[in-house]
């Protein structure tokens, strides 16, 4: 079996769940003996071609089809919410020899070019639906295309050419990485097949590492009660919560440190919260690294130099980063938001707190300083729960599965 994975891009210094999930299922693809390869915009990249642990990689030019789209609002669309166009990348979907099924991760403009090859060629396509479409929050959509206003956009004859508004109708199955997403993407396309398709961790991987090297490389200090968010720097990840609770939070535990990691997708949103650990004079209990790479070793050791993992988000549709604090082995406080109710068990595995509430967040971490039994627990149930349903290995098979249903069924109509 050949199949293609087309993304709007594929960068390992701008890496998020979308790429994480693209990149571990195809590496086990390759495992059990199928071809696959990543097609995707030159979108923040640095060449065009690449190979990533066997997984090639390549990249084509793209445009924005805007009139007076400036230069910063491009580089702000790259790294999130940008629709970009590329007539290369059509070009060269089309001549992919052997092609079985091309993989969707995205709409818009590349799923449209996604859509409008597998027509020509004859062959389905599916599509995962990764940040959400149907139960994204109106102010969060909006900021996506926020960086284009002044612009003139053209690109709607693109769209209708290559027929974007009919790629989640025309897919053979349309895959949900979160659960009350799929709910209402079926309500919605009754007459489609949508299933629920979890994201996964490597669990392995995430077993191990050095959390004291980590504290002692960025000055946090041996003796912190070490509160990790691991995400996007951005509104939707709502880092802004934990910082400005920080003083609550060490009432709790005056040993507490804020340990936020994660890509600059919003800078704005960064120097936002930069201010706000300045202001409150609390710059020595807050670490923020703008980003470590997916591959390195310190990625895992950020996870082991915590003693609680936070997701505060505000709109999240899975919540890859739970599944790898629980893989090693850390209690996990997440947003009673999106699909982390449906996978986190409240109270078992994980502890959930209201958004809106502040009082929730700052009740949910004093339990946890309160009672050591309770955060050893939480730790060990997600530990086990990751190993065995969340394992990359485990989402692969089931891929596999919906991969071979499809194009057996579309040989069948032929």
């Amino acid at each position: 079996m050949k199949t293609v994975q087309l993304a709007r891009r594929f960068v390992r210094e701008d890496w998020g769940g979308t790429e994480t999930v693209i990149f571990e299922t195809s590496k086990r693809l390759l495992g059990m003996g199928h071809e696959t390869e990543v097609l995707c915009t030159l979108a923040t990249a640095k060449t065009d071609t690449e190979t990533l642990d066997g997984l090639g990689v390549y990249r084509y030019p793209y445009f924005y089809p805007y009139i007076g789209l400036k230069d910063e609002a491009k580089k702000v669309l790259d790294k999130k919410g940008g629709s970009p166009f590329s007539f290369q990348l059509l070009a060269a979907l089309k001549k992919v020899p052997a092609l079985d099924l091309i993989h969707l991760h995205g709409g818009n403009r590349i799923g449209g070019i996604g859509r409008y090859v597998a027509e020509k060629r004859g062959i389905p396509y599916v599509l995962s639906l990764h940040g959400g479409v149907f139960d994204v929050p109106a102010e969060e959509a909006a900021s996506w295309t926020e960086p284009a206003k002044g612009s003139f956009e053209w690109g709607k004859v693109l769209g209708w050419w290559i027929g974007s508004r009919r790629v989640m109708t025309d897919a053979s199955a349309i895959l949900c990485v979160g659960y009350p997403e799929s709910v209402l993407t079926q309500e919605r396309l009754p007459d489609n097949r949508v299933i629920y398709l979890p994201n996964g961790a490597d669990t392995q991987r995430f077993a191990t590492g050095d959390g004291p090297g980590f504290r002692a490389k960025y000055g946090i200090p041996q003796d912190a009660r070490v509160v990790l968010t691991l995400a996007r720097i951005d509104s939707q990840k709502n880092q802004h919560l934990p910082a400005r609770l920080l003083p609550g939070l060490r009432d709790i535990d005056s040993n507490t440190h804020l340990l936020f990691v994660g890509n600059v997708t919003n800078p704005a949103y960064h120097e936002k919260l930069v201010a706000l650990v300045k202001a409150a004079d609390m710059e020595d209990h807050v670490t923020i690294i703008p980003g470590i790479p997916s591959d390195s070793s310190e990625l895992v050791d950020a996870y082991h130099a915590a003693d609680v993992f936070l997701l505060p988000s505000i709109h999240e549709p899975f919540g890859i980063v739970i599944l790898e604090a629980w893989s090693a082995g850390l209690p996990v406080i997440a947003s009673r938001i999106g699909g982390i109710p449906h996978f986190v068990d409240d109270g078992r595995d994980g502890l959930l707190f209201d958004t809106g509430e502040d009082a929730s967040l700052l009740t949910a971490y004093r339990s946890l300083v309160e009672d050591s039994d309770l955060l050893s627990r939480l730790g060990a149930a997600g530990q086990q729960k990751a190993r065995e349903e969340y394992d990359w290995d485990v989402i692969a098979r089931k891929l596999v599965k919906i991969y071979e249903e499809v194009i057996d069924e579309n040989t069948l109509h032929k």
